[in-house]
């Protein structure tokens, strides 16, 4: 049997992204969304799918946005004015072979969004990751606050030649939206990822489904891919398609061991 798990990323970005993402839940095939915790739309798109029988993840978000910790306490991660560190500024020094942050202000922050993910959720998060951002001290500060809380942490890769742990399973990871706009079908990438799974795999498709406003479209390089993800997600076809596969099992979070 192959398990399919289809993920979206970024509740809390912005106003239009919560409407295309719950959108996605509600009417289409996402059923594990990952909270940005120190968005302030965080709470909003989070109230936008009470009720819904989802996994919720803590998407450590420490490259867009106000902190949750004190920005005197991680200057490592902020810029003069306290706003954390633009994903582009982490690019670049990952470019230049440079990793700016600091294990301690990375602890600090990851653990203040982890407060703030369980005082907006009410509970621990199914899974633990990190947003769009290349450094191997944050990446080894995600491992280390997963392990202190027991988190079923998802390490990232998406090279699908890679695969990678959840929790104590091995997974293949898969992401293609940051595909320049007439390279990218997202409902091809599904169809395609799926013919191509070996008996007994389990893939995590990632996707960051949303609309559009203006706080988007000034702070994210990924934009009208977000809505063709949303279309993808919602339509019945594929919908039909997916659930025909007799040996296609679509799973969340929890049923990760």
């Amino acid at each position: 049997m192959k398990r399919l798990l289809l993920r979206a990323d970024d509740l809390g970005y912005s106003y239009a992204v919560n409407l295309g993402l719950v959108r996605a839940v509600k009417e289409g095939l996402i059923c594990s969304v990952g909270l940005m915790p120190n968005m302030p739309e965080a709470e909003r798109g989070l109230s936008w799918l009470k009720g819904e029988d989802i996994a919720i993840g803590q998407h450590t978000n420490v490259c867009l946005g106000t902190p949750c910790a004190d920005p005197a306490t991680i200057p490592s991660l902020v810029d003069e004015n306290g706003q954390l560190k633009s994903s582009g500024t982490f690019r670049q020094g990952f470019k230049e072979g440079i990793d700016f942050v600091d294990y301690d202000d990375a602890m600090r922050e990851i653990e203040a969004q982890h407060d703030r993910f369980v005082e907006i959720v009410g509970r621990e998060p199914d899974y633990f990751e990190a947003h769009a951002v290349m450094s191997k001290t944050l990446s080894r500060a995600i491992s280390d606050v997963a392990a202190r809380h027991h988190l079923r942490e998802q390490k990232a890769s998406f090279d699908p030649e890679n695969h990678v742990l959840c929790g104590a399973t091995e997974v293949r990871m898969l992401c293609e939206d940051m595909l320049p706009f007439e390279e990218y079908h997202p409902t091809d990438f599904i169809r395609r990822t799926v013919e191509g799974m070996k008996d007994g795999e389990t893939d995590v498709m990632v996707f960051h489904p949303g609309y559009l406003d203006a706080y988007i479209l000034g702070h994210s390089s990924l934009t009208v891919n977000r809505t063709k993800e949303v279309d993808a997600l919602i339509d019945p076809d594929l919908r039909a398609w997916l659930e025909a596969q007799q040996d296609l099992e679509l799973i969340d979070y929890r049923d990760i061991a």
